[in-house]
């Protein structure tokens, strides 16, 4: 039946129970609101954390590990926002608890099985009627609920903040196929502080990049990952980053993070021209071919008509040392370019004939000022 909003209430047994409902929260709220809690301390509460935001709020960024858990759905939420904007906040409050008011008991179940404990955080946007409004049901059903204080948009507040924190960012450079991202990881397993952009990314930075990954998030999604394990760093030991464009595929890199990037002390790892291309072929080469020739075609211009008309025969013979030779001379000219750009110390250190864990250690040598104890296979 219509309401004197102008809008219907769907599966509402009558307008005036709607209503009923909702100055009874309006009174239980202002007697028992759950407690507010800032970031910092809300990201430590125990719980399952439900975002009660919309679906495709949630899908543009969220903080991570928070559960999709919304009050309305985007076409809902769109027609509250109509209705605030066109007859006033009492009306779209109205709308909002006879669209919200039939799911709540659904809301109880699927919280009870996210969360058997009963207890929950929730945060909206900006830490209002959103989130008290399913933070009244849960507790009325027993739950626990800490709430965020100034909801999503004071996270990501905090993210920002978290970038301008310096940090001691020691940079992995080397040219492609030198395997800088197992190296990363051989660090990571041996103590080292890392901070892996493109598995956040989903990405390998390159025309080739998203090959057998998942799809990226979006920028706003990438910036939240980052910010989480920013915080986290010891500023009193090194930060370990791989050698990054601004860009990584469709993720930008924070521009706070990108400028320490950029004058930091450069590692550049050195290896032959085998090991580089058996480390490409090794890592694309359960990409499908068809794939690999479209990646190929987007750097014509960069790589040359010839050559690349060249490396797509070789693909097509699945002569993949072959095409990848080819396709490193326009990788290594952008390589060279970007780091004369940079303007920052750049020390070299050869690692062919080295495994992963053994260039962890030599690199730690390096930055620790140790000697480290590695036989060389050079």
């Amino acid at each position: 039946m219509p309401t004197s909003t102008g809008y219907p209430i769907a599966d509402c047994e009558s307008y005036g129970s709607v209503v009923s409902l909702f100055y009874r929260f309006l009174l239980l709220a202002v007697a028992d609101v759950p407690h507010s809690l800032p970031f910092t301390e809300f990201l430590h509460m125990p719980g399952a954390m439900l975002d009660v935001r919309s679906p495709s709020e949630f899908a543009q960024g969220h903080i991570p590990g928070a559960m999709s858990f919304p009050l309305f759905s985007d076409d809902e939420r769109a027609q509250v926002g109509t209705c605030y904007k066109q007859q006033g906040r009492d009306a779209a409050v109205e709308l909002g608890f006879a669209m919200a008011g039939p799911k709540f008991a659904d809301f109880i179940t699927e919280a009870k099985q996210i969360a058997p404990d009963r207890r929950v955080r929730l945060h909206c946007w900006r830490g209002g009627m959103r989130s008290e409004a399913v933070a009244w049901v849960l507790e009325m059903a027993g739950f626990k609920v800490s709430l965020l204080m100034g909801g999503y948009k004071a996270f990501r507040g905090w993210a920002f903040q978290q970038f301008e924190t310096p940090k001691p960012i020691v940079i992995l450079g080397g040219m492609t196929g030198t395997g800088k991202t197992d190296i990363l990881a051989a660090l990571a397993a041996q103590g080292e502080q890392v901070i892996d952009l493109e598995a956040l990314a989903h990405h390998r930075g390159s025309s080739f990049g998203a090959l057998g990954l998942p799809p990226q998030p979006t920028t706003e999604q990438f910036e939240n990952q980052i910010a989480l394990q920013w915080a986290k760093l010891d500023p009193q030991r090194p930060v370990w980053l791989e050698a990054e464009s601004r860009g990584i595929g469709q993720c930008r890199i924070p521009e706070a993070v990108f400028h320490q990037m950029n004058c930091s002390h450069i590692i550049e790892i050195a290896r032959s021209r085998a090991e580089r291309l058996a480390l490409l072929v090794q890592v694309y080469g359960a990409a499908s071919r068809v794939d690999l020739m479209v990646a190929t075609e987007r750097i014509r211009k960069r790589l040359g008509g010839l050559r690349t008309q060249q490396a797509v025969e070789l693909i097509q013979q699945n002569n993949l040392t072959a095409a990848f030779d080819l396709i490193l001379d326009y990788y290594d000219r952008t390589y060279t370019y970007d780091l004369q750009r940079r303007n920052v110390p750049v020390e070299t250190v050869e690692v062919t004939g080295l495994s992963d864990g053994e260039i962890a250690t030599l690199l730690q040598a390096k930055i620790h000022g140790t000697s480290a104890p590695i036989a060389t296979k050079i």
